[in-house]
């Protein structure tokens, strides 16, 4: 399988790269983003690329599978506008551009709540964006809409204290279906589900679509 993926300077990105190299089942990688990842490997192809200039790009868009992970924070966007652009237009480009070059498969990282009715912006803009890939007409999409993330070394102050509220509530058996979730293993679900659709269909022409709520994504790691 040929593995494609955007966002992987992200956090959970970075997880999923080292996942993808050393799995049997993976054939190549490419990476497409502003900037190369640290990460290196000989089945690894990086791509560095300005997402607003599609025509320098899509012909080097093939594979099985998109991964994508890309996203940002309104604070390190600097504003709404410059956050849309990221996680709303580059996204949904980059998936149009894939599915029209034949990848059948596309693995999304939403947010938990994403709802294209949502009065919070954050919500809004991943559940708009949630039906703009559905509308693209992926024979297979899995929709990832993980609880708080818990990145390494993450400086976000609001992150660590909602963390710890989260903890707190969860040691009293209050919103565990909302416990806090290490990226590394929201990458290894993410390969997990997207294994387990290609062994089992292997990326066929009929229409399949599966969302992960917090809740399903603890039970698939159980598995």
């Amino acid at each position: 399988m040929k593995a494609i993926v955007i966002g992987a300077t992200g956090a959970t990105g970075k997880s999923l790269l080292p996942l993808l190299a050393t799995s049997s089942e993976i054939e190549s990688i490419d990476c497409f983003g502003r900037r190369h990842p640290d990460f290196t490997h000989q089945k690894l192809n990086s791509h560095q690329i300005d997402f607003s200039q599609t025509d320098d790009w899509r012909d080097e868009v093939q594979g099985d599978v998109l991964f994508a992970c890309l996203g940002t924070t309104l604070k390190a966007a600097g504003s709404k506008e410059a956050q849309w652009a990221i996680d709303y237009e580059a996204n949904l480009e980059f998936a149009k551009v894939a599915r029209q070059n034949g990848v059948n498969a596309l693995v999304l990282l939403s947010a938990s709540g994403a709802n294209s009715a949502s009065r919070l912006f954050y919500q809004r803009m991943k559940g708009e964006l949630e039906q703009a890939i559905i509308a693209s007409n992926f024979p297979h999409l899995i929709i990832f809409r993980p609880s708080l993330l818990i990145r390494p070394n993450s400086d976000r102050l609001g992150e660590k204290i909602a963390e710890q509220i989260l903890h707190g509530f969860n040691r009293i058996g209050l919103m565990n279906s909302q416990r806090p979730l290490a990226v590394e293993k929201l990458a290894q679900v993410m390969l997990k589900a997207a294994l387990l659709q290609y062994r089992g269909q292997a990326f066929g022409s009929e229409s399949h679509i599966q969302v992960y709520a917090p809740q399903d994504i603890f039970r698939l790691l159980d598995q």
